[in-house]
């Protein structure tokens, strides 16, 4: 079983095949799940205090909340896979 992480910012990873999906956090419905999803405990803060720009949902029902933009972290996969964007 082959694992591969992204870093997501500040020294943080996730695992890339446990993404369902990755949002921008300023729509209503994402903001609604980010605030259903704290009230259920399944929010992982990993911004180290700065804005969210990115929200990851993964496959365990768990919100990450990321500092950086989700074009950039598609772009880091992309390139840790050898594929253009």
């Amino acid at each position: 079983m082959d694992i591969e992480l992204v870093h997501i910012g500040f020294g943080n990873y996730i695992m890339v095949r446990r993404v369902v999906g990755m949002l921008p956090p300023n729509s209503a419905p994402t903001k609604r799940m980010i605030h259903d999803s704290r009230i259920a405990g399944k929010v992982v803060d990993m911004t180290s205090g700065r804005r969210t720009k990115a929200v990851l949902v993964m496959d365990s029902g768990h919100v990450i909340l990321a500092a950086i933009a989700p074009e950039t972290i598609a772009g880091r996969i992309a390139a840790d896979r050898g594929v253009q964007v």
